[in-house]
């Protein structure tokens, strides 16, 4: 007469509270024994739980999301027994065999025999970690399919199945660690094996009998401290990952070394549909997403979300300070939640490099200066900024692709006939930049006095989104507080910004003798997908060579 028994988590070592991210039977299901109820998955490590003995599932208590630890109760089974009897088939095998690494057979095996598959000869590796089981009790496998996945510090190995058949037992665990010869799984033998299909290698040693899965339990529990230090250090650190966030059936399924592989490569894993047994996510699946997401049109897309919201990262670490020191809370200024979030995508989603160059301004602020009085009169203050805007301008004209940017599909450059420049000003409430328009077709004074309108409205925060869209290129000017050059980020959709630093009287070697020059530090940052370094550091020569003789701009 069937009876109900409850099925709890066994023993799993140090892990508690580990998350349920996959139940794999419904009330009614006929399960056998060993085969996978559920899954669970801590930061080192995911863990399947097998029934006990055969049965209907009656009952199952967990769901997607929830956290167990050893002792709950996960499903309620009925069952003739209680407990399902022990299989001596596979012992009996062990014990009247004397194999090389890889195999337990040196025959052809008849039909229906049990064999067991160990860990073949994997050369100077010893006690290397167990980081994926990719069988389970009662699958069909194929001569040479993958079994589990192995990784040392220097390698990652996948074993292979030496028979054709139906798999019995399952000795390993993610977490495990085995040696050339441990037992992988017993296969019930589908089919003949030739006999020197498998060459056995002569310095491996015989496979030890049959482990108890309380056995592999124990000793993950008896790990030393560095050999779980030591484990950690080889995985990296482990997946940010919290179920209690997660809507049921929302966690992605997935081994640690995938998960790690998708934290390096900066792929959101709800972003990859799985290939593998039951939607399992392979690693061949997370490379696949990445040459998709590469290969969309829009260079502007980026890993992690179809909509190029950019890079799907770590979540951001939750810190108590209190705990450190006395903390005051102060919130973000409405320009530093819209700028930062823009620098954030621009720095991410655009391929930075920055040219540095020096530009003589000796002569340039020695005509400024003497038209002080005069830009006065005009009720103007003759700054540098006027005058890089207009050599700017000029560079522009020459380096055209400088002024321009890239369509919305990523396969275009616009060419723009206008020449309007964006000015970064500082504000108490942070950085904006509003736009000079038709800067080609003003002049100094114009220029001048239009940048000083600009700054005044935004430090009064009477700046429109006019004021600030339509811009075809950035400069950002730190001279008036220091340093010797920087790296501007850019204002999508411009291809490049101009970043200038505080001048500096320094000897200049004039082919007879040391001279004082006024230097200005210029910093260029372009997009990389559109202009080339070569053209880069023409244009900032070009530019400097407008700066040291303001003459050429009348050319």
């Amino acid at each position: 007469m069937a009876q109900q028994m409850e099925v709890k988590v066994p023993d799993i070592g140090e892990f508690e509270d580990v998350a349920v991210v996959e139940v794999l039977v419904s009330p009614g299901d006929k399960v056998s024994a060993e085969q996978s109820l559920i899954s669970l998955e801590s930061d080192k490590a995911t863990m399947e739980i097998p029934s006990p003995g055969e049965g209907t599932v009656a009952k199952v208590t967990v769901s997607v999301g929830e956290r167990v630890s050893e002792g709950d109760v996960i499903v309620m089974l009925e069952a003739a027994t209680s407990e399902a009897e022990p299989d001596s088939s596979a012992e009996e095998n062990t014990a009247s065999a004397d194999p090389a690494p890889g195999t337990q057979a040196s025959e052809d095996e008849p039909d229906g025999a049990t064999v067991e598959v160990t860990v073949p000869d994997i050369g100077d590796f010893d006690g290397v970690e167990v980081v994926e089981v990719l069988v389970q009790v009662g699958d069909e496998v194929s001569e040479e399919q993958s079994l589990a996945s192995l990784e040392s510090d220097k390698a990652t190995m996948e074993i292979p199945s030496s028979h054709s058949g139906k798999v019995t037992a399952v000795h390993i665990a993610v977490g495990d660690k085995v040696s050339a010869g441990a037992a992988v799984i017993a296969v019930a033998v589908s089919g003949a094996r030739p006999a020197d299909s498998s060459p056995a290698s002569p310095s491996a040693s015989p496979a030890p009998a049959q482990k108890p899965a309380s056995e592999s339990a124990d000793t993950k529990t008896q790990s030393t401290p560095s050999e779980a230090e030591d484990s950690a250090d080889r995985r990296g650190p482990p997946v940010s990952f919290d179920a209690s966030t997660r809507k049921p059936g929302d966690v992605p399924h997935a081994s640690p070394s995938v998960r790690r592989e998708a934290r390096q490569l900066g792929v959101d894993l709800q972003e990859v549909s799985g290939t593998g047994r039951k939607g399992r996510i392979t690693s061949e699946d997370v490379r696949q997403f990445v040459k998709g997401v590469m290969s969309r049109k829009g260079s502007g897309t980026a890993i992690g979300g179809a909509a190029g919201n950019g890079l799907s990262l770590l979540p951001w670490p939750k810190v108590d300070f209190s705990k450190f020191g006395p903390v005051e809370t102060r919130p973000l200024s409405r320009i530093q939640k819209i700028s930062g979030a823009n620098l954030a995508r621009n720095w991410a989603m655009i391929p930075h490099v920055t040219q540095n160059d020096n530009a003589d301004i000796t002569e340039m602020e020695a005509f400024r200066k003497s038209q002080s009085e005069a830009a006065k009169a005009q009720g103007v203050k003759l700054t540098p900024l006027a005058f890089l805007i207009k050599a700017v301008v000029s560079a522009l004209k020459e380096f055209p692709q400088f002024n321009a940017s890239l369509d919305a599909g990523g396969e275009n450059l616009v060419l723009k006939n206008y020449f309007h420049v964006g000015v970064a000003v500082d504000t108490p409430d942070g950085l904006v930049v509003p736009v000079i328009r038709d800067c080609d077709q003003k002049s100094l004074y114009q220029l001048a006095s239009e940048v000083v309108e600009a700054s005044v409205k935004a430090r009064d925060k009477k700046l429109t989104a006019t004021d600030m869209t339509g811009g075809c290129f950035s400069i950002s000017s730190l001279g008036g507080i220091g340093g010797t050059g920087f790296t501007p980020i850019i204002n999508a959709p411009e291809v490049a910004i101009l970043g200038v630093s505080r001048s500096s009287m320094q000897p200049v070697w004039n082919g007879s003798e040391f001279t004082p020059r006024l230097l200005l530090p210029l910093s260029l940052s372009y997009d990389h997908r559109v202009i080339d370094g070569a053209t880069a550091a023409r244009f900032t020569g070009y530019l400097a060579s407008m700066l040291t003789d303001i003459r050429r701009l009348l050319l």
